[in-house]
Formats: structure tokens, sequence, C-alpha cells
């Protein structure tokens, strides 16, 4: 079966069968990027089907994220305790699974769990396909280019996903916006079952799984997310909110505590030796929830406030996808110029200023055409900012802690959107703030985060080695 393709155990693949592999774990990829976006068209449907408010579903964004970058440390070390190709199926069987959960949840309460588990799904398969791509590809331009076509899917999966939301939940309902992507996953599985390569788990000597680690990281924002939705709500008994915050309190120190002790830390203290790292971190969290909020406010005004169905409030943030491609091809070329710094604070500037253009349309209750302004100053500030963190997040490591600094800073976007959409979101639609206007509330809070965000960057100390030039940061993406 699969003559020329598939070769003899030990030996190295196939170009046409490293290609194949890449092909469907960037299908995997795409819609895990999909997931990411795709359903922030498809909330106001959802809410008007199990009759829940924009409050409440702010759970079916977080619930994704906050459970998949909080598991995403412990993903990585999944694959390397027993093996990429059982850890890819794995969590490829437990997203598609979630997927179909997801699209016929007869309940609000069993889809918001069904993308919880969507969300560790994420976490488990990603670090090893990623893993899978950079083994089966030597190093060199074929890695170079197979990277190169994996990062571009993520991306083309994140600015689509709005798009696509629209025209889904427009023609087919919203419940296939989770159940489209169930054929494909099985594709997926049957690729990394015929495809990949079995490989042995690590020796059985080595440390132990961190497990206690992992827990702790991913309760602590789970809490603190559940108790931030759950204080804007009336019928919350008081002891609720207070209870919950201080359990999140309670895992954040335990897991500092594990971490201390553990002969195998999933995330190792002196991690956070490095300044620059710790404050880049930090930053992307502050800049990642802004954006996250943006992206729901717009579907929020566009669809609660003016009436436009999913379909025309897709195609409205057209611009936002096509700006989001075009600042992310420019940026790299004028980080070697301006230097990560520059970078930061502009995409930072750019999104702050973006928040005063939602709360001045939505004060105006202008038409929809009147947020592209805001959605260009959005993309420009992704494209600024979050290029320029991922350089300083990465900045001084070596091979011992290079995948640490990399998983950091993917968890620490991810959180940081979700635990921005909880608390800016959350608030400001709070049904006992009524009386007040919630993009304004949610833009204000927005803005005090992201001012927060330009002290630290502003005070993050410059990284040893200068930002690359373009050409060569060209060479390095492929």
């Amino acid at each position: 079966m699969f003559p020329g393709i598939l070769s003899s155990r030990g030996q190295s693949p196939s170009p046409a069968r490293a290609w194949l592999v890449l092909c469907a774990v960037s299908m995997l990829q795409f819609f895990i990027a999909v997931d990411v976006t795709v359903v922030n068209i498809a909330l106001p449907s959802i809410g008007a089907d199990f009759d829940v408010d924009g409050h409440a579903l702010t759970w079916v964004v977080v619930g994704y994220t906050v459970t998949g970058g909080g598991m995403l440390m412990l993903g990585g070390r999944l694959g390397d305790l027993l093996g990429r190709r059982r850890v890819l199926l794995l969590g490829t069987g437990l997203f598609g699974a979630a997927s179909l959960l997801a699209g016929l949840a007869p309940a609000f309460d069993l889809l918001v769990a069904a993308r919880l588990l969507q969300g560790a799904g994420e976490a488990i398969a990603l670090p090893a396909a990623m893993a899978t791509i950079v083994l089966m590809f030597p190093e060199g331009p074929r890695r170079s280019r197979a990277l190169s076509v994996w990062a571009a899917v993520a991306s083309c999966g994140l600015v689509l996903g709005f798009v696509l939301s629209g025209i889904i939940t427009a023609h087919l309902g919203w419940r296939w916006v989770f159940l489209v992507s169930v054929p494909f996953i099985l594709v997926v599985l049957l690729a990394a079952l015929f495809l990949v390569e079995g490989d042995r788990p690590t020796a059985k000597d080595a440390p132990p799984l961190d497990l206690p680690g992992a827990l702790l990281l991913t309760a602590c924002p789970l809490l603190f997310t559940y108790g931030v939705v759950e204080a804007g709500e009336p019928g919350t008994p008081a002891w609720v909110v207070p209870g919950v915050l201080a359990g999140a309190v309670a895992a954040g120190a335990g897991f500092v505590r594990v971490e201390a002790r553990s002969p195998n830390p999933l995330l190792p203290l002196r991690f956070f030796a490095n300044r620059t790292r710790v404050a880049a971190n930090l930053a992307t969290m502050l800049l990642s929830g802004a954006l996250s909020t943006s992206f729901l406010l717009f579907t929020f005004y566009l669809q609660d406030r003016l009436g436009i169905g999913p379909l025309g409030a897709g195609l409205t943030m057209l611009p936002l996808a096509v700006s989001l491609i075009v600042f992310s091809m420019l940026v790299p070329r004028l980080l070697g110029r301006w230097g990560a710094r520059a970078c930061v604070l502009a995409g930072i500037g750019f999104t702050v200023a973006a928040m005063a253009a939602i709360a001045l349309v939505s004060a105006l209750r202008a038409g929809g055409v009147a947020l592209i302004p805001a959605m260009l100053l959005i993309a420009a500030g992704m494209g600024f900012g979050i290029v320029g963190l991922q350089y300083l997040a990465v900045s001084g490591v070596t091979e011992d802690d290079a995948g640490i600094a990399s998983g950091v800073q993917r968890a620490a976007d991810q959180l940081g959107g979700a635990t921005g959409v909880a608390v800016y979101v959350g608030i400001g639609f709070a049904p006992t703030l009524h009386s007040l206007d919630p993009f304004l509330v949610a833009t204000l809070l927005a803005a005090v985060g992201l001012m927060t965000g330009a002290v630290v960057a502003w005070g993050t100390p410059a990284p040893a080695s200068a930002p690359a030039p373009a050409a060569d940061l060209q060479e390095q993406a492929g």
C-alpha cells in the first residue's frame, strides 16, 4: 500500500510521504486555528438557541482558549514520554470527538464542556504535530519550507474563521461551525495512523511527568475566569466569587511550590530569571486580552446592536482578515529597522486607538462600515505587537530552554486572550451594569490593561542581540 511513499522502519521518510504528513497535520492546524475565531460570528445564534446572554456566551470563547493554553506545556511533555504518533492520535481524536459533541450539544452547559475538551485536544495534538514535522523534514531549506507552510496555514485559519463562520451560520446553522471539521479530522487520523512511523517513548528511567503542575496550571486560569464571569451574575451567592478567586490564587501558589520541588518541572522556575522574557510574556497576555476582546465586540456590535445577519457580519469583517495578512507580511521587514520594543509599543498604541474607535462608534450608534478603521487598527496592533513580543519572548534562548520559551509564549498568548475576554467582556456585559454602555466599559477596561502592557514593554530590558534584518527574517520564514 502506498508504494514509494511508505519507507521501512528506521529509514528516513521519502519526500512524498513527508509532504503528505505535512498536508495532514496542516489540515489539523487549520481547523484548530479556525476554531479560535470561527465561533465569534456564531455566538448570537448560539445565544438565541439556548436563551443565554452575551455575558454567559463568553464561556464558548474562553473555555476553548483557557484549557488549550493551560494544558499546552503538558501536551508537549506527553509527546516525549508516550511517543509523538500516539499523542498525535490521542489529541486529534479528542479534538474531533469534542467537535462532534459541540455540534450536537442539546444544552448550553454541554456545549461549554465540549469547548473545554476541544482546547484539551488542541493542547495535546499540536506539540506532537509540530515535532512530527521537525523530525520528518531534515534541517535546512526543506524544513524551513515545511515550517513556513505550517505557519501560513495557521494564519489563514485565524483570518478565514470570521468569514467561514458567517457563511456556515447563515446557510447551515451554527452547529455546522463545529461539525464541518469532523470529516477532515478523520482524514488526519487516518494519515497519522498509516503515514507517521511509530516512535518509542522516553526511556523507563526518565523523570516522571509533572502531572500536579499541569493540573494546577490549568486550574488557576479556569477558576479565575469562572470567578470573574460569575461576578456579574445577579443570582450568584455572595460566597461563590471570593471562594473561587481564592481557589485560583491557591492553585497559582501551589503551582509555584510544585515546580520548585519537582525533579522534572513542567516550567522550571529558572525560566523567570530572564527579565526580558518574563516582561514579554506579561505584555503578551495584556495585548492578547485586548485583541481577543475586540473580535468579540465587533461580533456583538454588528449582530446584536445593528441586527446584521451572520453572513453580513462575516463579510463586514473581511477588511480585518485582509489587513491581518498584509501586516503579517509587512512587520517582519520593519522589525530589524525599528527594533522589537518599538514594534511592541506601536502595536499597543494601535490597539488603544482601536478601543477608542470602538467606543466612539458605539456611542454614536454608527453603521457597520464605521467599524472598519477600528478593524484596521486592530490588525496593525496584532501585526506589530505580537511579532515584536514573539521575538522578545525567545531572546537569549539555548537548546535547553528553546522549547520551554516557545511553549510559554504560546500559552501566554492563549491564556491572556481568554482572561481578557472574561474580564473585559464579562464585566462590561454583566447584567448588574445594565445601565452602562457595555462597549464603553469593555473598551475602557481593555485600554487600562493595554496601558499597563505599555509600561511593561517600555521597561523591558533590551535583548542581547538585535532583531535580524528583513532579509534574514524572510529566509528564516522559508
